[in-house]
Parts: structure tokens; sequence; C-alpha cells
């Protein structure tokens, strides 16, 4: 049986351990969402890790609704990227990109006053952060038929840019209650065209996303991000199995490298889940890599990894504040505590200041 520390193949890209750091957003780019120097450091400091996933990045301005996030749309981000990508490679590690549509998320403050897209006319609930305080969210409007080829435009631009950075290779965010987990679930999507109502359809959205990835990153260089647990930011489904094995089959068709999933335990912090776990459904119809996260530790990461229904285990929280997590996993290190307070507050404290264990 492996263990955590051993080495996978995740397509095209070998991964020295299987100890990945899932996507963290910690707010340390610009307000124009562009990437900043710290950033470098931060990221070079987990490059032990198997893989780093990065932060979710915008893929466009009609997308990218969280303060002080990175983007990948423009020539100024791009080139802020590449001092990041280069610090992990130089620190021995490897990282991919983790493209970003919010859908309703998104304030109209990020966008001039824009209405945000989604799947329906639907709201989230709650407020959001932006740079004038929280503010509730707005009604979205349903994106257009004529709107989704410029969309899958979008998401080519933002691989060709990533992988122009420096990146290993993409992650397509679809969990958490974004755009495409909008577009995925019926509690959200109330269409009546080809992108509503059926399983089929309403994978359709994210089935071509993942084509347009594939066709300029290459299959082996492309992962995704799915979230099949109860409700997250408004959005759930009503049958909820059926919906997310169709979504990895279809993804195991296009021969995606690696297949992550946040799936947290009853219970679980963020969008806890409450239904008995979806993914050994999936593990029975996606070939290639499984990749789960969420509240995990090292012994029940090992654990999963020895029963077989997992490949590897992206681990969160705890990579924010333990840099050489590999290392104290495999040594049986304490681990450091976060400090949730900074998780988004600029500078290096809460970001680059957890020390490494001697």
């Amino acid at each position: 049986m492996p263990t955590l520390f051993d080495p996978i193949q995740l397509g095209a890209i070998a991964a020295p351990n299987r100890v990945l750091m899932a996507p963290l957003t910690r707010g340390r780019a610009t307000r124009e969402h562009v990437p900043t120097p710290i950033m470098a450091q931060y990221y070079a400091q987990r490059a032990s890790a198997g893989l780093i996933i990065s932060e979710a990045t915008g893929i466009s301005q009609q997308g990218l609704g969280w303060a002080f996030a990175p983007g990948i749309w423009n020539e100024a981000q791009l080139q802020a990227w590449r001092p990041v990508t280069q610090a992990v490679h130089q620190a021995g590690g490897r990282i991919v990109c983790q493209l970003w549509h919010m859908g309703r998320i998104v304030h109209p403050s990020f966008m001039g006053g824009a209405q945000p897209v989604s799947a329906s006319a639907t709201t989230a609930p709650g407020e959001t952060r932006t740079y004038q305080g929280k503010l509730p969210y707005v009604e979205a409007r349903p994106l257009g038929l004529n709107e989704i080829p410029a969309l899958l435009d979008t998401y080519r631009r933002a691989t060709r840019n990533a992988l122009q950075a420096g990146f290993d290779g993409v992650q397509v965010h679809a969990a958490n209650g974004y755009l495409i987990d909008q577009f995925l679930r019926d509690g959200s999507n109330h269409r009546d065209d080809a992108y509503g109502g059926t399983i089929v359809n309403r994978i359709r959205l994210l089935r071509e996303v993942t084509e347009a990835v594939v066709g300029e990153a290459g299959a082996d260089r492309t992962g995704v991000r799915l979230s099949p647990n109860g409700a997250i930011q408004g959005v759930n489904d009503s049958d909820p199995v059926s919906l997310f094995t169709a979504a990895a089959a279809a993804l195991s068709e296009i021969g995606i490298a690696f297949l992550e999933m946040r799936e947290p335990g009853l219970n679980g912090t963020f969008g806890a889940a409450d239904r008995p776990p979806i993914a050994p459904a999936i593990r029975k119809v996606f070939r290639n890599s499984l990749v789960l996260n969420s509240d995990y530790d090292g012994g029940r990461a090992q654990a999963a990894l020895e029963s077989g229904e997992v490949d590897a285990i992206a681990f969160g929280r705890t990579f924010l504040a333990n840099p050489d997590l590999p290392h104290r996993l495999r040594n049986g290190i304490p681990l450091n505590k976060d400090d949730q307070a900074t998780w988004y507050t600029p500078g290096p404290e809460g970001y680059t200041d957890y020390p490494m264990a001697a």
C-alpha cells in the first residue's frame, strides 16, 4: 500500500509525495489583482508539497469578486506570477494555477456596477467582502447562450497565460458554490435550455470548460476541483450522487490528470456534508488520480490511502500554518496552529512567518 511519502504521477507532473497543498485564498495581491513579491516567498516556503494548487485565481474581472485576490487575465498579472512560479521551481517544487469564476458571488462593485452572472436569476445568501466593506449579494442574471463561447475563450486565455507564467498546469475550479457549481446543481440552475434541467445538461458547462482548458494545456496538465457535499454558499442539489458521479465520469472520459474533491465530513467547518460521502461512488467511475481534501490529519490521510479510496490528500489550513508539512508528518513533529485572524490580512504576519521545524 502507498504511503503519504511515496511519489505519484499526476499526468505529466511527477509529484515526489502525496501530500498536496490545497488551494487557499489569502488576499495578498494588489487591488488590481496583480500578484505581489511576498507571494513568491510564501509559495516557495511550501515547495516540499507533492504539488501546490495555487490560490483561486480569477480568469476575468467578471469572475473575480474577492478583495486582493490575484488574477491571470492580463499581461501585468502574467508577468507578476512569473517570479512566484520561478521561486517554487528553484525550491524544487511544482505548482498549478487554479482557474476561478465566482459567478453570482461577485459583487457589482468589482465590475463597475455590472450585474453578476450565474446559471439563473438567483441571489447568494448573506454578505460578501468588498473594498467598501461587507455588502449584501445582489441577484445575478442568467448567463446568455450567446455568452458561453466568450466564457470558454476566457478560460482558454487564462490557461495560456498560466502556462506562459510558468505554471506546471492548471486546475478548473468547479466547486464551492462558484459559477460552474452554480450550473451543476439544481438548487441554483433553473434553466430550461441545453445547460439546464437534466444532469446531462447541467454538467455541459463543466465538460465544455474542461475541454477548452485541455485544448490549451493538455489533459495531462489539467485537473478539476469538485465539492460533492451539502449546501455551500446557498448552492445544493437534490440528487448529488447521480450528479457528481456523472460529472466525474465525464471528466474521466476527457482524461484529466487528477480530480480533487473537497468533501467535508458531517462535522466539517465549511460546507459540512449532510449526507454520506460520495467519494466511494466517484472512485468507481474516475480512472485517473483521485485527491481528497478537508480536515485530514496525517493518520486519517494515511488510512485513506491504505483503504484504496484515494491516491493523494490535499491539505489546506494545515499547510497554511506548516510550510514544511511533509517533513512534520513524516517525522511526527507537532504542528503549528493557524491564526484565522490573519488569513486575509495584508503583509507577512500569518503568511510567511510560520516557523519551520528544526
